[in-house]
């Protein structure tokens, strides 16, 4: 396991699947986790079974000055910011786009794709005067491939994925460790409203066709380590088995 201990890592949209799990990874490595999302309710009772390694931050990511804020509160609370998980993501309104509703399909790009702008952004300051971090982002197979229903979806991840390249191309020398990591189809509360949906062919499969949370969050925290660093402004994907085994995933 990569040892992370007495580092500092914000995890967004840490209330539920990839992101509660990551949390708890994290914690077990050493790590203080601070923990964003909406759910105030869900991240404290997360915080307050972790314990005094962990502390609750209620942030809208679509929101900069909420996310600079979270930042802000993030290093009061631990001294530094060393690690940034974009995790929090959205998958409703899963819709065609001829009869996609503009202002929610605009609600989720601003979560998506400027939530992790918001994330990069508020958190560069901090880790360059620290000299570097680590910034990771959840990216999709969404990314790559239109999917029905997923227009939304699809063009942010696939923004995401370039900023993650971006980011890597003017920060890099600056010590900033910048890697994407798509990791298949998860089993998580997302999973199940893309089942309700009934569109396209990622909501037909099979529940057990889904890999735990647990290896999204093992594999980033393994991308904190010098162990990934030929990946650096690059997206690494789950379902390359190389990387499984790498990782220790099974």
């Amino acid at each position: 396991m990569t040892d992370v201990t007495g580092k500092t890592v914000l995890i967004t949209g840490a209330s539920r699947g990839i992101g509660a799990e990551a949390a708890q990874v994290f914690a077990a490595a050493g790590a203080n986790v601070a923990l964003l999302a909406r759910s105030a309710d869900k991240i404290a009772d997360l915080a307050g079974a972790i314990g005094a390694k962990a502390v609750a931050i209620p942030c809208d990511i679509s929101r900069y000055w909420e996310m600079e804020q979270a930042v802000a509160n993030c290093v009061k609370a631990f001294g530094g910011l060393d690690i940034l998980i974009n995790n929090a993501g959205v998958i409703e309104p899963i819709s065609r786009m001829e009869v996609a509703d503009p202002e929610s399909w605009g609600q989720a790009i601003d979560t998506n794709l400027k939530g992790v702008f918001h994330g990069m952004r508020a958190a560069l300051p901090v880790m360059e005067r620290n000299g570097g971090g680590t910034i990771l982002t959840v990216s999709s197979g969404a990314a790559h491939n239109p999917i029905e229903g997923w227009a939304h979806y699809c063009a942010a991840k696939a923004g995401a994925a370039m900023l993650t390249r971006c980011l890597h191309t003017e920060m890099a020398d600056k010590g900033i460790r910048a890697m994407g990591l798509s990791p298949g189809t998860v089993a998580t509360q997302m999973q199940r409203e893309i089942k309700a949906s009934g569109i396209n062919r990622v909501s037909k499969l099979d529940w057990s066709d889904h890999i735990p949370p647990e290896w999204p969050a093992r594999a980033l925290l393994w991308m904190c380590g010098s162990e990934a660093d030929d990946h650096l402004g690059k997206e690494l994907s789950l379902r390359d088995d190389d990387l499984r085994r790498r990782v220790g995933l099974t």
